[in-house]
């Protein structure tokens, strides 16, 4: 292989598995990533000051992806071109770059610097109450703008991390409140069947007991009878629920089994249920 066939060569990373696979994708994109320039959109109605700023801009490692004169091609641009940050004049025609400022602050679409003059300071509350992260005074100078930009960017990364944190606790909130709807579902499930598996074995106990009964024919006679309520006592009240109906089951059929062998049923039943 010749020497010039070698410099055309590119060397990939060589990789053991998927893991160092995925490593090393990651590491590429982090690569480009801090390689990336920052973008801006810039908005200023004034041409030789918009050119000036753009020159500055790209003199300190921006790249100006958008030049708008008004509030409304600044939407528009940021919208389309989705920069790192804006800088927005404060007046411009058509519509003013506090509005527009709230339109792209709204939409969450970049953080905005206004641009505006030292006359303008009750313009500047506006702009901050419109969702600017930051403001420069004009004339514009690096040490003013570059720190600006920093800091815009800081803050609208740190907010958009805050809200995705947020919205993924607010999502593991509702899972759980549904997995504790569906515990408690359960857990009275195995309430009601807690209950009536005792007042099956009572009843089974007392007809074993008081009649005689043997065990599995006392369980056999339980779930024939359980469920009836033939007996005029069952008039006296009506079940209101799945228990009270099981219990009020157990009453009648033990009446019925054991007024025929017992002088004193109605003793025996109130007594011992």
């Amino acid at each position: 292989m010749s020497s010039e066939e070698q410099e055309n060569t590119t060397t990939e990373p060589v990789v053991d598995n998927a893991a160092d696979a995925i490593a090393a994708g990651n590491e590429a994109v982090e690569n480009k990533e801090a390689k990336r320039k920052p973008t801006v959109v810039v908005a200023e109605d004034e041409s030789v000051n918009r050119m000036d700023l753009v020159a500055m801009l790209e003199d300190n490692g921006y790249e100006v992806v958008g030049e708008a004169a008004n509030g409304e091609e600044a939407i528009e641009l940021t919208r389309e071109k989705r920069p790192d940050v804006v800088c927005m004049d404060v007046k411009m025609p058509h519509m003013d770059g506090i509005t527009a400022a709230g339109v792209i602050c709204d939409e969450n679409l970049a953080p905005v610097v206004m641009l505006t003059a030292f006359s303008q300071a009750d313009l500047v509350k506006e702009a901050i109450g419109a969702g600017a992260m930051a403001y420069v005074t004009k004339p514009y100078e690096e040490s003013k703008l570059l720190p600006a930009l920093a800091v815009a960017m800081g803050r609208f990364a740190e907010i958009n991390d805050l809200l995705d944190s947020v919205e993924h606790n607010e999502s593991e909130l509702r899972s759980t409140q549904e997995q504790l709807k569906d515990t408690a579902e359960e857990l009275r499930k195995t309430k009601e069947t807690l209950e009536e598996r005792k007042l099956i074995d009572r009843a089974k106990g007392l007809l074993m007991d008081k009649a005689n009964f043997s065990e599995s024919g006392a369980f056999r006679w339980i779930q024939k009878h359980r469920w009836t309520s033939a007996s005029p006592r069952s008039v006296w009240r009506r079940p209101s629920s799945r228990n009270t109906a099981i219990r009020q089951a157990t009453l009648n059929n033990l009446w019925i089994a054991w007024s025929a062998n017992s002088r004193r049923p109605r003793a025996f039943v109130l007594r011992h249920c």
